[in-house]
């Protein structure tokens, strides 16, 4: 039992650890994700929509801080329980999303007019924000979410049980952190290979440290506390420097290096054959054909039978995570290719939503588009926003370049910030930067020889 109980101490405590670290590195972006949940066509919970991001941040807290908590053993009775409770609340967010119907509808009263409006399925629960298909390719189905929710809370039994049976608030013994710290050390390394980042592993190491310095000074509820202070002290940092930053690791199609152009050029539609079924008008005999070879369309012995076409896919294709990347200019015109295509270096300015843009840094960003342009680069602003307010906009802030428009989720996408500033050439990604920190035209120009 006791091995039983320290293995799941060690799967358990690294991987909620690793969890809420990949969160805290993007929180912007599980912000996003959960707003997806809250929508009314979803969950219809649009009241909790202003709250995703501090919703976000306290997710990645609790979920770092348990994972400390069940391997540094202090509180343990407190964190199992916690960690029972957030489990079941897991597998069920992810049981719903896995069995939500995109065909279904919902009722809603508008002007006192009954409306059928169709149902958002979130097919991606964001368990592992973007690390899953920045690093192996493709983020967890949603089954594959609900049974790794249901294999973690096996785990999470053992945990329960234990912590029920001993001190509530006795720390680990010596014995137990001489297997506990390295062996979930080993753990968080293991899933940031995985998910090819480091970081977790140093800070990991932070976390350890400071146990070890307030375990050895201190003994009782107090250190406990402390500890778990600390933990959440160097979890608020991290998430808010990624917050007013940009993402340490960036798992994102978009990121700095990646080829947009080059990943749509990469993806391929899937091959299918189309399968119809004929009836002999004379015998009533019914067979079926495939439509790439010869079938009796136009022959008078035969009809084709009601809705007796079958697809059948032979070739999966290959899906690009940029396939949504599209900019179009006030006549509608596409720019995509143009853009995508251009040598000369393009500095887009990213704002997916201008009534929500944060306009400090607009006269840092406006010298540098003024400047740009001067030493003949593109410009570009990016929004989804009507034109008027693009207009609006842009004389209030003196803007000297046109918009164009894009879909939200996309910009949300590119730039974890509103606004940001992108730096394209040959359709490559060269920079990225928060609003918050926009580059001179000196730094912007350094990142092209990237």
């Amino acid at each position: 039992m006791r091995a039983l109980v320290l293995l799941s101490r060690l799967i358990v405590g690294s991987l909620f650890i690793v969890s809420g670290l990949i969160k805290a590195n993007d929180p912007l972006g599980f912000s996003y994700k959960l707003e997806e949940y809250f929508a009314e066509s979803a969950l219809n919970l649009p009241f909790l929509e202003p709250y995703a991001l501090t919703l976000a941040v306290l997710a990645c807290l609790a979920e770092v801080v348990l994972g400390f908590a069940v391997l540094f053993g202090g509180r343990l009775r407190l964190a199992a329980v916690a960690l029972f409770v957030l489990t079941v609340f897991f597998g069920w967010l992810t049981l719903y999303t896995a069995t939500c119907d995109p065909q279904a509808t919902y009722t809603v009263v508008v002007n006192g007019v009954t409306e059928e409006r169709s149902v958002t399925c979130v097919t991606d629960c964001g368990c592992f924000g973007d690390a899953m298909k920045g690093s192996i390719g493709r983020s967890l189905t949603p089954w594959e979410s609900f049974y790794k929710d249901a294999i973690l809370f096996v785990f999470i039994l053992p945990i329960l049980a234990y912590a029920f049976r001993r001190k509530e608030t006795a720390w680990n013994s010596r014995i137990d952190d001489l297997i506990l710290l390295p062996g979930g050390l080993l753990l968080v390394a293991v899933w940031s290979w995985i998910f090819t980042w480091w970081g977790p592993v140093w800070f990991t190491l932070a976390g350890f440290l400071g146990y070890a310095v307030i375990k050895r000074g201190m003994q009782g509820v107090r250190a406990e506390w402390i500890t778990a202070a600390w933990v959440s002290l160097i979890t608020l940092a991290f998430t808010g420097w990624c917050y007013t930053h940009l993402p340490v690791r960036d798992y994102r199609p978009y990121a700095v290096g990646k080829s947009i152009l080059q990943q749509m050029q990469e993806a391929k539609p899937p091959v299918n054959k189309v399968f119809l079924s004929y009836r002999n008008t004379a015998t009533g005999e019914v067979k079926e054909y495939d439509t790439s070879g010869p079938y009796p369309w136009d022959d008078p012995a035969y009809e084709l039978v009601e809705n007796s076409n079958r697809v059948v896919e032979v070739e999966p294709g290959i899906q690009s995570q940029v396939q949504d990347f599209r900019l179009t200019d006030r006549d509608d015109y596409d720019l995509t290719a143009d853009v995508l295509n251009e040598p000369s270096p393009i500095l887009l300015v990213t704002a997916y939503n201008l009534r929500k843009t944060d306009t400090g840094n607009m006269a840092a960003i406006a010298r540098l588009a003024q400047e740009a342009q001067a030493a003949g680069w593109y410009v570009y602003g990016i929004t989804t926003n009507s034109w008027e307010e693009v207009e609006e906009f842009r004389h209030a802030h003196q803007l000297p370049f046109e918009f164009v428009r894009c879909d939200e989720k996309v910009i949300k996408t590119m730039v974890r910030a509103n606004p940001g500033v992108m730096v394209l050439q040959n359709g490559g990604v060269k920079g990225i930067w928060h609003g918050n920190h926009a580059p001179t035209l000196t730094e912007a120009q350094a990142v092209l020889s990237r």
